[in-house]
């Protein structure tokens, strides 16, 4: 049943991957958008590989962690089947908002994620731009899942599923969607969250539901009058396959040289991005404020 599960997301997304992507790079070839370049194509699929191999290799270990926390669960879902299935998709999707949360706002974490961000094109193919060593750490965030009773193999199957609707929000082809945009995370709320513009820094966290963002004070709403910027605040100008996966490792180890003291060598590693003991970078917040306080003045 697991594995005609697994099959069953396959026969599913394949083909849906196929033609949004050969939708998208078509009408982008015929209407001249340019939201396609070879190397950028290329760069998102060596990192996917890399990803999708860690995945593999680790999934069982994963499997394994999830089921020992589970003999310790604290509530079982007895024969309630569309409540345990609609709870664990809500449940999940409320963990992953904390797992992408907790990658933005630390940067030892960041330095794993900023590989996803780091492109300065945004098409369906940037989904797949994979965080490479996320698998080693995902799984942490699903703990609390098992412990409430979800089985390992549905946890997993769950976030997969739901992956397939993040990757699909990765596109400037589709405008914003009406009510919609008030309950999920579309293609708009998720354009928002890849843009570099101050006003856009870690923004909409969310997979599939867009109450987390709203709730937790993450939220911002794709501004028609300020087009986005992709990428990062200071793009890395690199497709060397290297430096796309290790290059904030390297910026860590130079920022750990400045700091005087150990205080400052902990929040060059797990402090909020942008962090300097001196001020001569700025953290997301600390840029938010400076452009609230010149648009006041």
């Amino acid at each position: 049943m697991n594995e005609f599960r697994e099959s069953l997301l396959v026969l599913i997304s394949v083909p849906i991957y196929a033609l949004v992507i050969g939708f998208e790079f078509f009408y982008s070839y015929f209407k001249n958008k340019g939201l396609y370049t070879t190397k950028g194509l290329l760069s998102n699929i060596y990192l996917t590989s890399l990803n999708m191999g860690l995945d593999i290799l680790i999934r069982g270990l994963c499997l394994l962690i999830l089921d020992y926390f589970f003999q310790f669960r604290f509530y079982s879902w007895n024969s309630n089947v569309v409540l345990y299935w609609a709870v664990l998709v809500v449940a999940e999707d409320f963990m992953y908002y904390w797992l992408h949360r907790v990658d933005h706002y630390c940067r030892f974490f960041w330095a794993v994620h900023v590989t996803h961000h780091s492109s300065e094109e945004f098409n369906f193919t940037v989904g797949f731009r994979s965080s490479v060593f996320q698998p080693l750490y995902r799984f942490i965030y699903f703990i609390p899942l098992a412990l409430f009773g979800f089985r390992a193999i549905d946890i997993m199957f769950i976030y997969s599923a739901t992956q397939i609707f993040g990757i699909l929000a990765h596109t400037q082809t589709i405008n914003k969607l009406g009510f919609l945009e008030y309950i999920i995370i579309t293609p708009s709320h998720h354009r928002v969250h890849h843009g570099s513009n101050v006003k856009y820094l870690d923004k909409n966290m969310g997979m599939l539901l867009v109450f987390w963002d709203k709730l937790f004070g993450t939220f911002q709403a794709e501004d028609e009058n300020e087009p986005v910027k992709y990428g990062l605040t200071e793009n890395i100008n690199t497709y060397h396959p290297i430096k796309m996966v290790f290059h904030e490792w390297r910026n860590i180890f130079t920022d750990l040289k400045k700091g005087s003291s150990f205080k400052d060598k902990l929040f060059y590693i797990f402090g909020p991005p942008g962090w300097s003991h001196d001020g001569s970078k700025k953290t997301s917040r600390q840029l938010r404020s400076e452009l609230k306080n010149k648009t006041n003045s």
